[in-house]
């Protein structure tokens, strides 16, 4: 957690600066953010930046910030679990890269929403819209929060991450970070950027798991992340391959699969 202790006195050294909490497990992304909030902002003080929502949680009991930006898919608690924690204390903006929660966080006039990767007339927008609010008490979110849920509830979940073996060593890895998964005996081999690792779980069971529109199963034994596809060529069979662009291999495609890549 990284906090920041500035003088509460606002621009004209009589009322009380606003104060924030920034709640992204993804660093760099929150370091982003609060510089973009320096920015549109700069009476705002950033109290706190959290790593996950547990963490974000203690931070809005330690800090009592008026106002929290924060991402919904979050380790630990998510977005809408720490609103709930901090319903009727805190204004919300809710700042994630998950287009579902849209619609609802909009329609719900005690909320925003800003979706990443921020833009500076988005965020301002935000934050118009916040300084607006803070004349008034934060309100109750509980019924927006359980449709929230119960629209998230009736939609599939995939997978987001993977616990893999390098040798003695685990590791967290993102399903965003792979760019092709390849059976291999009783194992699957996991092939990111920076090298490869395994885990247990089979090509069927991953196929079942993943975002079919974001993964591509082209073998048996093979699925691809589609956006990790740079073309496709012919070898001098007439075997269609896939080149990747983070790889120097190229990955057979079973006739199976040729659909995929017909052209429309």
């Amino acid at each position: 957690m990284e906090t920041q202790h500035v003088d509460r006195q606002g621009v004209s050294g009589s009322a009380a600066r606003p104060r924030a909490l920034v709640a992204d497990d993804e660093p760099e992304l929150a370091a982003e953010l609060c510089g973009q909030l320096e920015a549109a902002w700069p009476q705002l003080e950033i109290v706190a930046r959290a790593a996950d929502g547990l963490e974000a949680m203690r931070c809005i009991n330690e800090h009592h910030p008026d106002v929290l930006f924060l991402d919904i898919e979050m380790h630990g608690a998510t977005g809408l679990e720490v609103a709930r924690s901090a319903s009727g204390r805190c204004h919300v903006v809710f700042v994630t890269a998950f287009d579902r929660y849209a619609a609802a966080a909009f329609d719900e006039g005690a909320v925003d929403y800003v979706r990443k990767p921020v833009t500076a007339a988005r965020l301002q927008a935000a934050v118009v819209r916040l300084r607006e609010r803070l004349a008034a008490p934060p309100v109750d979110l509980a019924a927006f929060l359980a449709e929230v849920a119960r629209r998230a509830g009736n939609e599939r979940r995939y997978l987001r991450w993977l616990n893999t073996s390098r040798g003695q060593d685990t590791a967290i890895v993102t399903v965003e970070e792979v760019i092709y998964f390849k059976a291999d005996d009783k194992y699957t081999i996991v092939v990111t950027a920076g090298g490869e690792s395994l885990i247990r779980k089979t090509i069927r069971e991953l196929a079942a798991e993943l975002d079919p529109e974001a993964f591509w199963q082209i073998h048996r034994s093979t699925i691809v992340n589609a956006a990790e596809i740079a073309g496709v060529k012919r070898d001098f069979r007439g075997h269609m391959q896939l080149r990747l662009k983070s790889r120097p291999e190229v990955l057979h495609v079973a006739e199976t699969y040729h659909h995929r890549f017909r052209p429309s």
